[in-house]
C-alpha cells in the first residue's frame, strides 16, 4: 500500500499544536493521527504574530514533539490562521462569453472570479490579502444556476463570490516565523474552514448553521449556507477576558481564576451568583458580535441547523444556555470526531483546526497547492498577487460550488 502523510500546525494565542497524520491510498477512512506536538504560544495577541522570533522557538518545540511521537521528520506543513483581522468580503461581477451563445468552462469561471476580486472596492482590499475566492452563486443571462455552470451556454456569466481576506502584517509575520522555525509552508488556510472539515456536517452545513469558535484571545464566526461559507469574521474578543474579569471579581490569582472558570460553579467556594454574573457578562460579548453578524448578512434567527460551539474557551456551562435565549437559535457544543483510527486520543476540539489542515495535505498527496474534495465542495487553489510573489511556498485555496 502507498502511504501519504501530512502536517497541520495551527498556532493560537495560548498553545501551538502540530499534528501529522497519514493514510493509505487505499483506505477510504479519515487519516490517522501518528504524531503530535504542543507548545505554549509565546509573541503572539489576538491570534497574530507579535513577535516572530518569540513565536518560532515556541513553535520548534511543538515540531520538535511532533516528530519524536511520530517518528517523522518535518520539513513542510499546512498553516492555519485565524487571528483578528480575518474578515470574509462579497462581491459579483459579469464576464462576457461572446456575441453570440458559447459554452462556459472552468476557465470561464476562474476567469469571473479573477475579474470579482479585482472590481472589490480598494477600501476594503487595502493592506490585505485574498486566501479564498468562493463562489457563492451563478447566473447565466441573468438566470440563476443551481449547482455547475460549466457546460451550459448564454452570452454572459454572472458570479457572486466571498473573499476571506486577511491583513498583509499578519500573514508576512507568520512566513517570518515558519522561516525562522526551519518549516517550508505548503499552504496558508483560514482556520475556521480547516476546523469546519472535521466539526461540520454536510447536511449541517447546506441547511445553515454557524461555526463559533471561542479561543483564547479570539472568537470566530463561519456562517455556512447551501453548503459553503457565506460570512467568515473574527473578533478580538476570547475566553482569557472571563479569566481576568475572574481574577479582578474574586481578587485571586490568574491561574486560580482559570480553574474557576473551568469548573462547575457548584463546587467552587465562591458566591454562585457574583461568579455567573462575571461570566455571563463577557460571554454576552461574545452573543452580541454573533447577532450583529447575523444581522448583517440577513439571517438573524434563520440557521436550521443553529449555533455549533467549539474551541478552547467554550467551556462555560452558561454558553449554550445564553446563546439560545439572545439569539433564539438551536445551539451545542462540539468536539472532534475522529473516524480513522489514531494513536492519540485527541477528543479536544481545539486539535480540530491543525486536523482539518493536515486532512488538506492529505487530499492534495502532499503537493502544494492543487485541487481536492471535502464532502462533495470542490476547492481550488486561489491566484493572487500574494502567491505568486510566493510560488515556492505554494499556492493558497478558493472553493467552487458542488
Amino acid at each position: 500500500m502507498s502511504q501519504k502523510i501530512s502536517v497541520g500546525i495551527d498556532i493560537g494565542s495560548s498553545t501551538i499544536k502540530v499534528i501529522v497524520v497519514e493514510s493509505l491510498r487505499e483506505d477510504k477512512s479519515k487519516p490517522r493521527v501518528i504524531g503530535v506536538g504542543y507548545a505554549e504560544s509565546d509573541g503572539l495577541r489576538h491570534g497574530y504574530i507579535t513577535s516572530p522570533e518569540d513565536a518560532a522557538k515556541a513553535l520548534r518545540r511543538a515540531i520538535h514533539e511532533a516528530q519524536k511521537t511520530s517518528g517523522y521528520k518535518i520539513e513542510k506543513a499546512y498553516f492555519g490562521i485565524g487571528c483578528a483581522g480575518l474578515e470574509g468580503v462579497v462581491g459579483s461581477s459579469i464576464l462576457e462569453l461572446g456575441t453570440k451563445e458559447t459554452v462556459v468552462t472552468t476557465s470561464d469561471i476562474e476567469q469571473a472570479l479573477e475579474l470579482c476580486q479585482n472590481e472589490l472596492n480598494a477600501t476594503v482590499t487595502r493592506n490585505r490579502e485574498v486566501l479564498h475566492a468562493i463562489p457563492l452563486s451563478f447566473k447565466i443571462d441573468g438566470k440563476q444556476i443551481f449547482g455547475k455552470p460549466q457546460g451550459m451556454s448564454g452570452l454572459n456569466l454572472e458570479v457572486k463570490a466571498i473573499f476571506i481576506t486577511a491583513l498583509s502584517q499578519h500573514l508576512n509575520s507568520l512566513l517570518e516565523t515558519a522561516r525562522l522555525a526551519g518549516i517550508g509552508i505548503e499552504d496558508i488556510v483560514a482556520s475556521p474552514i480547516a476546523a469546519s472539515i472535521t466539526l461540520l456536517s454536510k447536511s449541517q452545513q447546506v441547511a445553515g448553521c454557524g461555526l463559533l469558535i471561542v479561543g483564547s484571545e479570539s472568537v470566530s464566526l463561519s456562517i455556512f449556507e447551501n453548503g459553503v461559507p457565506i460570512s467568515v469574521e473574527v473578533s478580538p474578543l476570547g475566553s482569557r477576558d472571563i479569566t481576568n474579569d475572574l481574577a479582578l471579581g474574586f481578587k485571586v490569582s490568574l491561574e486560580e481564576a482559570e480553574r474557576i472558570k473551568m469548573s462547575r460553579p457548584e463546587s467552587l467556594p465562591y458566591p454562585r451568583r457574583k461568579l455567573e454574573e462575571i461570566v455571563k457578562a463577557r460571554l454576552e460579548d461574545t452573543c452580541d458580535f454573533v447577532h450583529t453578524t447575523l444581522k448583517k448578512i440577513g439571517k438573524n434567527g434563520l440557521l436550521p441547523a443553529g449555533i455549533l460551539i467549539t474551541g478552547g474557551g467554550a467551556m462555560s456551562v452558561y454558553i449554550e444556555e445564553l446563546v439560545k435565549e439572545k439569539l433564539k437559535l438551536p445551539a451545542k457544543k462540539i468536539g472532534i470526531k475522529f473516524d480513522g483510527e489514531t494513536k492519540f486520543p485527541l477528543n479536544d476540539a481545539t486539535w480540530s483546526i491543525a486536523y482539518g489542515l493536515g486532512m488538506i495535505g492529505i487530499e492534495r498527496g502532499g503537493e502544494s497547492g492543487g485541487d481536492f474534495n471535502f464532502g462533495g465542495t470542490f476547492i481550488k487553489s486561489a491566484r493572487s498577487g500574494f502567491m505568486r510573489s510566493l510560488k515556492k511556498l505554494g499556492k493558497l485555496i478558493k472553493r467552487i460550488l458542488p
